[in-house]
This record gives structure tokens, sequence and C-alpha cells, in this order.
């Protein structure tokens, strides 16, 4: 999977948010919240060529005191969101 051009995290205070921006987004018009383990996350794909959920799930052991059978639950429920609202793809 990887991030799809043209959206990008913004800060709201202690939320952030996730935008279309450019040319390639002109039709996206949502706007995503995230609570501060998912924008951890989008940080850090963001900044990959690719990723897989096994990306997101040791992101989270290695961030946060979770155990992996959460971890992998939750990051697998996270990409599957991502890739329904079109801001990752495979």
């Amino acid at each position: 999977m990887k991030t799809v051009d043209g959206f990008v995290l913004r800060s709201l205070g202690k939320e952030y948010i996730i935008v279309g921006e450019g040319p390639a987004q002109v039709d996206f018009n949502h706007m995503i919240s995230l609570n501060a383990s998912a924008a951890y996350l989008w940080k850090a794909v963001k900044e990959m060529d690719s990723f897989e959920v096994g990306n997101l799930t040791r992101l989270l052991l290695e961030e946060y005191d979770v155990e992996e059978e959460r971890a992998a639950k939750d990051a697998e429920a996270i990409a599957a969101k991502w890739l329904e609202i079109g801001i990752i793809s495979k």
C-alpha cells in the first residue's frame, strides 16, 4: 500500500485532520479526523515508498504498550478504513 498524493496532515490543537490539497484532490470534499495514534501512523507511512499492515503493527508496538494481537487488529482496521476513504491505495 502507499499514501495517495495530495493528502496533508494538519493539527488542530490536540486533534489531527487529513485534508486533500492541490489539483489532484479537487473533488475530495472530506476532512478526516485522526486521533494521536492514527496521526503517528500516518506521519510514519507518509515517508515510506510503500507499506503493509505489518508495518503499522510494528509501529504501534514500538510506540505503545499494547499486546501484539491488539496492535495487529487495530492496524488492519485503520488500513481498511484508509483504503475505503481513498487516502491510501494498494
